[in-house]
């Protein structure tokens, strides 16, 4: 690695730079964006970084992995000695010249929210995973460009374009600049109005969503979200839809947000639900994350991690909201919206790592659990997304149930705004139990060592009782238990997941195992189940697999059956205090 060279710092006598970027693709089929940054540059040493990781996705991506071809050079095309200096890091020996010129190529085949996609049909692209930065210069204003290889390709962006420039558009700074993901393609655009405001839905890629039904039901999802915090933070807003083969996210901005779904997954109704929390959640961001933040996100640093034990309340708090808002705009009523915390409470109960990791780990861990994800992750940890999401659950109970329903989490989430969004000043943990505790009225100081802090299991139905409901465990058909999640991969049927304290782990079975045969007798993975039901609970059987390429078989004394789906139900004989707890929830 090449030692990196240091110029003294003489802030005060430098003169603000210009910087400019040109994003062309003239043979799209390629994967390459062709970058070229020009800058206006009064010293000898030009340093760029390239960030390792965009906001709202808490992993260190190595976005300079995809970089290549970097050269640097002067305003009559004469070279400047350029060279790497870390993994991020390149710095170009500038002399005399005032007018630098750096080109690199970014490979771009990954079609995600978080990163960049380029083909003969679009380019897409996120400022992190393009742009580099100069250090110290990150709030300085920039334009970008954007050079289409057909004339017939169009370019959508939250950016404000620049008057009497074709294509180019202008950032206040670094950030808005990350902020900000292009669509250059054929896509097609569609106009809308709230509050007086406009918004526009961009769709790229075909599929069998329906656009007008899709705004129609945002427009009432934006109108919910902006009641519940009294406005909306922006001029013009920007849904940009990616209908994909296959693939679910999405990833927030302040005055957009990138989205990506199957392109035919929009027909049935539980479907198109789903996509509508997707819609909710994303835009419920552009308050909470975007300007509520933790202290530690305040000032976003893009080069390495930041810690903080809040994910929980990011994300968890979103994802619950984004079952709240769809119901409260009235795309589903109140069955399918219990119908959907059920779901969520199964997915909780089924996870053994809820028992092992607390929720405020989970937040700090993010970085280098969530999205690295290994055989033991189920038996180690738990989402902060999934359990965030149920303890939002009870914290907006415990407030409804307290002030019947004059309170709710609602109340917190507006105070953040006031206190903390609005003007985007970052908060502690401790400030958010604070002001937490203020709303519930009431010391919660032994909810959070429980349920944040520790690994106790969640209270569902001591919270659910005031509002006559109870949760149950549905037992279908019982099976006993084994403790394996199975794969089928190319005709053979491989051990996925192996609950680490179940009959199959103390046995020796382990993730990557093929399954072979149980008692002798062939079985796959569609097998499986109908197979166990042959067997009762406290039976031994022969398991047999291969384990690295060498046959085993072990005896397995299969376990009781575990509940594998949750419901909520309405308990018997409610009083009337809690018949009106209910509707108050549950207008």
């Amino acid at each position: 690695m090449t030692e990196a060279i240091t110029v003294p710092a003489s802030r005060h006598n430098r003169t603000l730079p210009t910087i400019s970027y040109e994003v062309a693709m003239p043979q799209p089929q390629s994967h390459l964006f062709e970058v070229t940054l020009q800058v206006a540059w009064q010293e000898s040493l030009l340093d760029l970084k390239m960030p390792v990781w965009t906001p709202g996705s808490y992993l260190v991506r190595e976005y300079a992995k995809h970089l290549q071809d970097f050269t640097a050079e002067t305003s009559d095309r004469q070279p400047l000695p350029a060279r790497k200096v870390g993994k991020n890091h390149w710095q170009v020996e500038t002399g005399e010249a005032a007018e630098i010129t750096v080109r690199y190529r970014i490979f771009a085949n990954e079609l995600t929210v978080r990163t960049n996609h380029l083909d003969s049909t679009h380019g897409y692209f996120n400022g992190a995973a393009l742009f580099c930065f100069i250090p110290g210069w990150e709030n300085e204003p920039i334009q970008v460009t954007i050079v289409p290889p057909k004339p017939e390709w169009q370019v959508t962006t939250p950016l404000p374009p620049v008057r009497g420039k074709a294509n180019t558009f202008s950032a206040s700074n670094f950030d808005a600049l990350v902020d900000s993901p292009f669509e250059i393609g054929t896509q097609r655009l569609y106009d809308f109005e709230v509050r007086g405001l406009p918004h526009q839905l961009a769709i790229w890629g075909r599929g069998n969503a329906n656009p007008e039904q899709i705004i129609e039901d945002t427009k009432k999802i934006i109108e919910v979200e902006a009641d519940l915090y009294g406005e909306l933070p922006y001029k013009q807003y920007l849904f940009l839809l990616h209908l994909a083969s296959s693939g679910f996210g999405g990833l927030e901005h302040k005055d957009s947000c990138s989205l990506i779904y199957p392109r035919l997954g929009f027909r049935t109704t539980e479907k198109y639900n789903r996509f509508m929390q997707l819609v909710a959640h994303e835009f419920f961001h552009l308050w909470n994350v975007k300007r509520i933040r933790p202290k530690v996100l305040e000032k976003f640093n893009y080069e390495q991690e930041s810690y903080t034990t809040s994910l929980w309340f990011c994300e968890g708090t979103t994802s619950y909201y984004d079952l709240v808002i769809p119901y409260r705009a009235g795309i589903y009523d109140s069955k399918a919206f219990l119908e959907g915390l059920s779901k969520e409470i199964s997915r909780v109960q089924a996870i053994p790592g809820r028992k092992v990791q607390p929720l405020s780990e989970s937040s700090f861990d993010a970085w280098i659990k969530l999205y690295r994800r290994d055989a033991n992750s189920d038996n180690s940890q738990i989402s902060y997304y999934l359990k965030g999401e149920m303890v939002s659950f009870l914290l907006d109970l415990l407030i409804r149930a307290r002030y019947g329903n004059t309170r709710s989490l609602d109340d917190v989430m507006r105070q953040m705004w006031q206190q903390f969004g609005k003007e985007e000043i970052g908060f502690t943990e401790e400030q958010l139990r604070h002001l937490l505790q203020s709303v519930a009225g009431v010391d919660l100081s032994d909810f959070f060592r429980q349920y944040v802090d520790g690994t106790a299991e969640l209270p569902f139905n001591e919270y659910l009782e005031p509002f006559s409901l109870k949760v149950v465990e549905v037992e279908e058909e019982p099976t006993p238990y084994l403790g394996v999640t199975l794969q089928s991969n190319n005709g053979r049927d491989l051990v996925k997941f192996v609950d680490s304290s179940s009959p199959a782990g103390v046995a020796g079975i382990d993730a990557g195992d093929e399954l072979l045969a149980i008692d002798d007798l062939r079985v796959t993975t569609e097998q499986l189940s109908d197979r166990l039901k042959d067997y009762n609970p406290g039976d031994t059987i022969q398991v047999s697999v291969f384990h690295h390429d060498e046959l085993h078989t072990f005896p397995v004394t299969l376990g009781t059956p575990q509940f594998s789906r949750h419901q909520i139900v309405p308990i018997e004989k409610p009083t009337a205090a809690q018949q009106k707890n209910y509707i108050g929830w549950l207008k």
